[in-house]
């Protein structure tokens, strides 16, 4: 039987979100329903929000989610209610040529739900299906995913803290520690310094990175990195980030450098701060408008890599309960991306402060 619940969506494009009732029906083959206990608010709800995404309005925002299992729906062995799990996004087919080659984190056929929530009775669009952010759509008391989007780990963690492993915090990690192969010894430096970039040095320091560099252009942010693991900082509006990132890593420049911004200009600096076969991770989304032109005889004379990472190149069954070891370890801090804990009626105010710059996540809590 279908439950209403409460949720936050955006209803047209740039419009303040919305908490209204939600029809969630009853899992399907493949399906499960997650009572959502903690969601982090990311920067890919507001793209959401602002129609940078697509048109497929109304959405219902929300991804970065942890939360129990409710009920399960037939066919479903990966999960059970009860368990503790974090969603993902990228729940792999198991049956493309990507899956098949051995290598799902590239899987061409993730999947979501099959079933739709809805506007409840009442609203001005009742009945209206609803497109849910990723695939989750968790600033929602309880969401409804496939199974595969769901992955077990310890009871025991914060879902505050764990939750963003589902987005933001994997995606920075992933892209030093999967795509970029950073290791013990090697140096890297981050452009970009938000819950990403952030990520992304401390995945480097936890893989045992000697020479870490921290670029951003704004100090409170280059202040925080340090926190994170960063042993050098560089604000790239008063100091050149090539050549400085060079100077520290002995004229050669950084065997990996992330892009966690997005943007041509970042992108070149990436390029040639990298050391001879050093490897540049593009981590950040640039807008499809945005071109970037390099001298192709720098491309042949350098060598090495230039790859884009997604998601941070995760099997997330492998990955986060990884991670979460690793954080009730006391080596990956995960609280410290907690700016603050709101409630679920508080997104539209933690867009304003992540405009502002002010928050690494906004984490909504809703009651157990």
């Amino acid at each position: 039987m279908s439950q209403v619940v409460k949720g936050v969506i955006a209803r047209a494009k740039g419009a303040p979100v919305e908490l209204v009732d939600i029809v969630v029906p009853d899992p399907g083959p493949g399906e499960a329903v997650v009572k959502v206990e903690a969601c982090g608010v990311c920067h890919t709800d507001l793209h959401y929000r602002e129609g940078g995404i697509n048109d497929d309005f109304p959405f219902l925002l929300g991804h970065e989610a942890a939360g129990t299992v409710e009920a399960v729906g037939e066919g479903v062995t990966e999960v059970a209610p009860g368990d503790f799990v974090i969603l993902n996004w990228r729940a792999v087919c198991g049956n493309c040529r990507a899956c098949h080659k051995g290598k799902p984190w590239y899987c061409f056929a993730t999947h979501n739900a099959t079933q739709k929530m809805t506007l409840a009775d009442g609203d001005e669009m009742a009945g209206a299906e609803l497109s849910p952010a990723l695939g989750i759509g968790a600033f929602i008391e309880k969401t409804l995913v496939a199974a595969g989007q769901c992955t077990k780990v310890d009871r025991e963690a914060s879902a505050a803290a764990v939750g963003l492993l589902g987005c933001g915090v994997m995606a920075g990690f992933g892209a030093a520690v999967n795509t970029g192969g950073v290791g013990l010894g090697d140096s890297i430096a981050v452009i970009g310094c938000g819950g990403v970039g952030n990520a992304a040095i401390q995945g480097a320091k936890v893989v045992g990175a000697t020479t870490i560099i921290a670029v951003d252009v704004d100090d409170r942010k280059l202040e925080g990195a340090k926190a994170f693991g960063a042993t050098h900082t560089i604000n790239s509006r008063t100091e050149d980030p090539v050549e400085r990132i060079r100077e520290l890593t002995g004229g050669n420049g950084a065997d990996v450098v992330v892009e966690a911004v997005g943007r041509p200009e970042t992108y070149e600096q990436a390029f040639f701060a990298r050391d001879l076969a050093g490897t540049v991770v593009l981590v950040g989304v640039p807008t499809p408008d945005m071109q970037v032109t390099l001298p192709m005889i720098e491309i042949f004379g350098r060598g090495g890599a230039l790859k884009s990472s997604w998601y941070g190149d995760c099997l997330p069954n492998r990955d986060f309960p990884m991670l979460v070891d690793l954080y009730q370890q006391g080596r990956f801090d995960l609280d410290a991306f907690v700016t603050e804990k709101i409630g679920i009626g508080d997104v539209e105010a933690a867009f304003a402060k992540m405009h502002g710059g002010d928050v690494l996540r906004s984490v909504v809590v809703l009651d157990s």
